[in-house]
C-alpha cells in the first residue's frame, strides 16, 4: 500500500472542510476516533475469547 504524502493529506483536509465546515471537523474526528477505538476493543475481546476456547 502506498504512503499518503503531504499533498494527499491537504486535498483530503480541503474536501473535509468543504463537506463539513470548519466547526464540525473536531466533532467528526472525535466520532471517528471513538469508532476506531470501539472496533479495536471488539477485535481484542474476540481474540481473548478464541484463546479461552482453544
Amino acid at each position: 500500500m502506498r504512503n499518503i504524502g503531504i499533498t494527499e493529506l491537504l486535498v483530503i483536509l480541503g474536501i473535509a472542510v468543504l463537506l463539513f465546515g470548519g466547526r464540525k471537523i473536531p466533532e467528526v474526528a472525535k466520532g471517528l476516533g471513538e469508532g476506531i477505538r470501539n472496533f479495536k476493543n471488539a477485535l481484542k475481546s474476540e481474540e481473548k475469547e478464541e484463546k479461552k476456547q482453544a
